[in-house]
């Protein structure tokens, strides 16, 4: 690395200039975006309050901005979708503080991508590992039990492993498009029982006088974010387990700056909006992230956040749509498992083995429950063209 690499935390991306992060991201994850990231700290997301502190990384050579990544000083593990509560637990019974610790990541965001952005032009692996290795002695010298890079990308991950990152594997489900013509067409490539199956979930969503239609880029109101709020709100309070990441300020937020980039599927009945689901899309694919109803219908979720968005993707052309996380039901639907990515430091030593070995038996797991789970797709084997 040049002398004169230097790297220091921003306590907020207004920070960072808008256009320097931006060119970084280039064509990456729209939840990488300045304007996502600033939206949740403007809105009152993040912030010590929601324990999420922003400490982002900033890498410069001279004046100008080579690296970057969106880091947050974590007070719990609410909001990650890479759940560690089992190594607090265990941390807490060896005696060791296991909060604060940091995240890599897009909060309140289980979708995959670069968790390092590096400038064109630059040795990208140098860069991630240099700020790898800059995250683990921030750690040490400041009582920070853990690094956590959740969701992020097979680069990352192997360049990390290099320098004392352990990797761990998830799944989630997602739909490729195999170039569909059409919705009808993709129903073809389901085996002839789960097809009729979801032929029956969409006509039964019909039948009760049901209408679905996307709502995206200028014809989406800021009325319509905030009937997506009211849903979303409703649907996390009547949950047990639920929690209210998100404020109606950040549906504002993304009104304003991410109309473009937005695709709420709302369900209408006599003339009423009844169901919803906030999606994010960019040019490749498009994001299933929050839903909500006002009314409960059999079938109405599936239609709403899975047939729907499919059938919405595959009209724009859309490689994949990923449902978010969680949910073995969808792969009755058509979505079917696929690995995702995090990599994990500890600093003390013998919480560090212990997490190693655990690690290795889960990595093994997933990929028997994964190859168990292909084997029962509900998709017909896909002939690729010559």
């Amino acid at each position: 690395m040049a002398e004169q690499i230097s790297l220091r935390i921003a306590r907020q991306i207004a920070e960072v200039a808008k256009a320097d992060w931006d060119r970084l991201v280039g064509g990456a994850s729209p939840f990488l975006k300045w304007d996502w990231l600033d939206g949740l700290e403007q809105s009152g997301c993040v912030n010590e309050k929601s324990g999420w502190l922003p400490h982002h990384i900033v890498v410069a050579n001279g004046a100008k901005l080579i690296a970057a990544c969106p880091m947050y000083l974590k007070l719990h593990s609410m909001g990650e979708f890479v759940f560690d509560y089992e190594w607090a637990e265990a941390a807490h019974h060896a005696g060791i503080q296991y909060y604060p610790k940091v995240l890599v990541g897009v909060p309140f965001t289980p979708v995959t991508g670069h968790r390092f952005l590096t400038a064109e032009g630059e040795d990208r692996t140098s860069l991630i590992q240099f700020m790898g290795q800059a995250l683990a002695k921030i750690a040490a010298d400041n009582k920070i039990s853990s690094i956590h890079v959740n969701f992020c990308l097979a680069d990352e991950r192997d360049a990390l492993a290099a320098v004392g990152f352990f990797p761990r594997m998830g799944i989630q489900y997602h739909w490729q498009n195999r170039k569909f013509a059409s919705f009808d067409d993709y129903l073809g490539s389901f085996r002839s029982d789960r097809r009729n199956k979801v032929k029956r979930e969409r006509r039964e969503v019909t039948q009760r006088g049901i209408t679905i239609r996307a709502y995206e880029g200028a014809e989406l109101t800021q009325q319509h974010l905030r009937t997506m709020f009211r849903l979303y709100k409703g649907h996390v309070d009547r949950l047990y387990y639920g929690r209210q990441y998100l404020t109606q300020s950040f549906f504002d937020e993304i009104h304003k700056r991410f109309a473009d980039n937005t695709c709420l599927m709302l369900a209408e009945r006599d003339s009423k909006f009844i169901a919803g689901t906030l999606n994010i899309r960019d040019n490749n694919a498009m994001y299933g992230r929050y839903w909500g109803c006002f009314e409960e219908h059999p079938f109405l979720h599936f239609n709403v956040c899975y047939y729907s968005a499919i059938e919405h993707s595959i009209q724009l052309g859309l490689e994949r749509f990923e449902a978010g996380a969680g949910g073995s039901f969808k792969q009755l639907r058509g979505l079917d498992p696929e690995h995702t990515t995090s990599v994990h430091y500890i600093v003390d030593g013998n919480f560090r083995r212990a997490v190693e070995r655990f690690l290795q038996q889960e990595r093994e797991m997933i990929q028997r429950k994964r190859d168990m789970q292909l084997e029962h797709s509900q998709l017909k084997p896909h002939q690729e063209e010559p």
